[in-house]
């Protein structure tokens, strides 16, 4: 029956691959309903970025614990899926350990797997006492209830429980190799150096068939198991595993204060402070923008949503921002997760009618005035966020639409601009009376 689990093997494999590319096909369609932004210039800087940032992790480790917790996930899961490789031979040719011709490199990958994996078991069980004992407070922030917070123990336990099977099938083989059973037994000895799962011997029993029922299980669970991972990552936070690669590449490059213009609002006002300029000249043609700033998923830049999709939600942008910290309603986070919302929101309806149809509703939906006037723009959140996401791109976008578009700028925003316009200053006072603190 070898033939049979390997073709069962075989479309379980295929399945969960074919579900995984629909989904990254479906994310990327559904970051291109942004409008179209250039982001391809500073190449060397931009691979520079994604390097340091998304390979070396080097933002994470301005808070060096939960930093070298998460190196540890990271690399466990980067390199022991190596051996993923070798599963995936094994099950669709029926081999067993077929990589072993690497003799010592053999021994010493499998080595390095098993510490590997339990320092992956060690740091999500101590990221699970930080979120549900410790409970520390940017893991529970109003918009981390419910669905979030779940997300986040579930790849907890999910990636505890792919580690445990990987040691558990490993000490089942080594068991049976030491019985010389079957398959498992090979003429060059021991195959493999099992440093963390050798003290797994003792509780396992000594029937070989029983032994063989557990490997196999165990086989099955760590391979099924990362199958389903891979395909959950669409539905997680997780996501970022894929995209913090090419959201580093695309990230806002220094200097990251520099706020974006709009060309067209920009050329007007260059045009009126040029004195050589002919207030009678013709108009260039010029398309206008459909809309100024931002008020759904279609107004923001490509990039911006790409942001959205990579968002780890770890609250860091929000446990350093100011306004959040003194009570106001903006998290920079939640921005985040309010833009994939919709983004979803709205790929869900093309999915159902083949186009988007208006269901009346808007990114403003989501994101609130008071949320988007109670940022500082003072560009901490960029700091902060270890994937280079950019939360306050998206608010100066939805406040260029509430200000042109709406006319709806916070009384205080339309005195000042009054002011500007007839005194030159934001303060209500003659422009003769601007000078007159230096006699003071």
């Amino acid at each position: 029956m070898h033939w049979l689990d390997n073709v069962i093997f075989t479309l379980i494999l295929f399945a969960g691959i074919g579900y995984f590319a629909y989904h990254v096909r479906k994310t990327v369609r559904n970051i291109k309903l942004g409008r179209p932004y250039d982001r391809s210039d500073r190449k060397k800087e931009r691979w520079r970025n994604m390097l340091l940032k998304a390979f070396g992790q080097q933002k994470m480790f301005k808070r060096p614990i939960p930093a070298l917790l998460h190196l540890a996930v990271y690399l466990g899961f980067i390199i022991i899926n190596i051996e993923v490789i070798e599963i995936i031979i094994d099950g669709i040719f029926g081999t067993h350990r077929v990589l072993r011709f690497m003799g010592g490199f053999y021994d010493f990958l499998i080595a390095s797997f098993e510490i590997l994996a339990l320092l992956v078991i060690i740091a999500v069980t101590l990221f699970w006492i930080r979120r549900n004992v410790l409970k520390i407070w940017r893991f529970h922030m109003p918009e981390m209830e419910g669905w979030p917070k779940k997300d986040a123990n579930i790849i907890l336990y999910f990636e505890f429980i792919l580690m445990t099977a990987f040691l558990t099938m490993n000490a089942a083989d080594l068991k049976l190799q030491q019985l010389h059973y079957g398959h498992y037994y090979f003429k060059e000895g021991i195959v493999g150096s099992f440093p963390i799962s050798q003290f797994l011997l003792r509780i396992l029993p000594d029937d070989p068939e029983t032994l063989v029922m557990i490997e196999r299980t165990m086989w099955w669970v760590h391979i099924v198991g990362i199958l389903i991972f891979l395909n959950y990552l669409y539905f997680s936070k997780h996501y970022h595993i894929l995209l913090a690669f090419p959201n580093t590449f695309y990230a806002k490059l220094p200097p990251l204060a520099k706020l974006d213009n709009l060309e067209s609002v920009k050329k007007q006002v260059e045009l009126m402070l040029d004195p050589n300029a002919d207030p009678y000249a013709e108009p260039q043609d010029e398309e206008e923008p459909e809309r100024f700033g931002a008020k759904d998923i279609f107004d923001l830049k490509w990039v911006n949503l790409l942001n959205a999709y990579t968002c780890t939600e770890c609250g860091r942008c929000s446990d350093v921002c100011p306004a959040n910290a003194t009570g106001k309603k903006l998290s920079p986070r939640k921005i985040m997760m309010d833009v994939r919302d919709r983004t979803e929101e709205v790929g869900r309806i093309i999915d159902k009618h083949g186009k988007f149809v208006d269901d009346g509703k808007s990114l403003l939906d989501y994101i609130s005035p008071e949320e988007i006037w109670a940022c500082t723009t003072c560009n901490a959140c960029v700091e902060e966020c270890p994937v280079e996401n950019d939360p306050l791109d998206v608010i100066i976008q939805l406040r260029q639409y509430l200000v042109l578009e709406e006319s709806a700028a916070p009384p205080e925003l339309n005195l000042m601009f009054t002011n500007i316009e007839n005194n030159g200053a934001p303060w209500q006072y003659s422009q003769a009376d601007r000078l007159n603190w230096v006699e003071e």
